[in-house]
């Protein structure tokens, strides 16, 4: 619902104006709720207080004149569109509130208000416009399906949630090691929850210093802390009735997570420093790379956040688990790369793909649009060279232990550890990762974490591991 601010002497037309407005409905709702004032001191209170989408501004009022207030207005009300009104023909006075910033300059009496009602929805038109032009990165806010590559198990898997999850407007929360691409999977399901453009506004809650991110995520008044000099809407209410991306959430104080928890449970919010309460139409999408589970457990979380954070969650997998998906990401990444830098590097040959394959990608996609980048940048021709490349690294050996043994016996089974005689006897991938899951956690008492440290894993991709192999569990993780 729109705030309408009308500011006239006359008392019927206010009262008519007053009534018609609060008629106009919108999705079966009333689309604007409207405060009206007689005088420029009372409307300069109104403003402030109730923080109007549009303002409807008499010229001749009976302390001031609208001409003189206008700057006021604006700078109480931040981006509402002021539409001056005068029952006087003056070409002077027309030019220079057009100047001083008005959207509209109409003259009354109105003989029609169906004129009227164009004005104002153009002017809430033009704000939304205004707003997201400011906000929104054309480029990256096109994200589509086309930009997620890879076809193992895993990610068609992801697809099919993604489809799922566009389908309503549920809470989402994305976990992924940093450079799995959050913000982009966090993008494709926004373009695809809605038929027209909507705002999609993100916000790293790790970049901003949590004193500034109160405001950034809500906004704040004029004068509400040193140098707050205007009004300033936050990403909440930028994003409208669109998306509103939270980064890095697991990275947020405690204080600023109770605060978020009050704006999920109430759907209302309001700017530092200000007492009127804003809807929150947004959907929220938050992303993380830390285990939020283990974040609750040593209270650097509130577990009650992450219960309404959680209504739906999405596990990015890493690339080192996706390894088939690396060569068409490798050709996808490198027409980007191309089209930034102006180069054709075009050819890749089988044997640097492999390498490729082969590295282990601590930083997942990111690090190897990182590591194209710079072999793109050093190819004398069209070739990709192995030379620019990173050179494999060795895994690194547990802490007091060979790469073949740990405390406790052989860190392989046996059959992995030794040459197989009989063909027979060879089991099965899936039996294989089972058994060397099982036997890691014997060695390792039951203690997850220095299992998934050990197979090179994380938590979540062994949580599921264990479930799909029913893998017995003797000791407390």
């Amino acid at each position: 619902m729109e705030t309408l601010l009308i500011v006239d002497d006359d008392l019927s037309l206010l009262e008519s104006l007053k009534m018609h407005f609060e008629d106009i409905e919108q999705d079966g709702e009333p689309r604007y709720q409207v405060v009206t004032a007689t005088r420029a001191s009372e409307g300069l209170r109104l403003a402030q207080e109730s923080m109007p989408s549009v303002v409807i501004l008499d010229m001749k009022l009976p302390d001031r004149t609208g001409l003189d207030i206008i700057e006021e207005m604006k700078d109480l009300c931040g981006d509402a569109r002021i539409i001056l009104v005068t029952a006087f023909h003056d070409m002077e006075t027309t030019i220079r509130a057009m100047k001083a910033g008005a959207f509209d300059y109409i003259h009354k009496p109105f003989a029609d208000l169906a004129a009227l009602d164009i004005v104002v929805a153009r002017a809430l038109e033009y704000r939304q416009l205004s707003r997201r032009a400011a906000t929104m990165n054309v480029e990256s806010a096109a994200a589509r399906l086309g930009d997620i590559v890879g076809t193992s198990p895993l990610m068609q898997q992801l697809v099919k949630e993604i489809g799922k999850v566009a389908g309503s407007h549920a809470t989402v929360l994305i976990h992924g090691e940093s450079g799995t691409g959050k913000e982009l999977i966090a993008r494709v399901i926004h373009n695809y929850s809605y038929d027209e453009v909507k705002p999609f506004i993100g916000i790293n809650c790790s970049a901003i210093v949590d004193t500034l991110l109160e405001s950034e995520l809500f906004g704040h008044e004029k004068g509400a802390f040193t140098g707050a000099s205007a009004v300033k809407p936050g990403k909440f209410e930028l994003a409208e009735d669109g998306t509103i991306f939270l980064d890095e959430i697991g990275d947020m104080s405690l204080m600023l997570q109770a605060k978020l928890l009050r704006v999920l449970q109430e759907r209302e919010f309001e700017r530092v420093g200000g007492v009127k309460r804003i809807k929150l139409r947004a959907r929220v999408i938050a992303a993380t790379h830390r285990n939020l589970h283990e974040e609750v457990a040593t209270s650097r979380f509130r577990e009650d956040l992450w219960q309404r954070l959680k209504v739906i969650t999405l596990q990015l997998p890493p690339l080192r688990e996706r390894r088939d998906d690396i060569p068409p990401l490798v050709h996808h990444l490198l027409e980007r790369i191309n089209e930034k830098v102006h180069k054709r590097v075009t050819r890749v040959p089988p044997e640097v793909l492999a390498h490729l394959t082969r590295l282990p990608w601590r930083g997942n996609v990111r690090e190897l649009e990182n590591v194209l980048t710079r072999a793109v940048v050093l190819a004398p021709g069209e070739v990709l060279l192995s030379e620019n490349l990173p050179a494999l690294e060795p895994a690194p050996p547990e802490p007091g232990a060979s790469a073949a043994h740990a405390p406790g016996g052989a860190l392989l089974p046996a059959f992995l550890a030794s040459p197989i005689a009989d063909i027979n006897h060879i089991p099965t991938l899936e039996e294989a990762e089972r058994l060397l899951i099982q036997h890691t956690l014997n060695v390792t008492k039951g203690h997850k974490g220095k299992t998934c440290q050990i197979l090179g894993i994380s938590r979540p991709t062994l949580e599921r591991k264990l479930q799909k192999y029913g893998v017995r569990q003797d000791h407390q993780p």
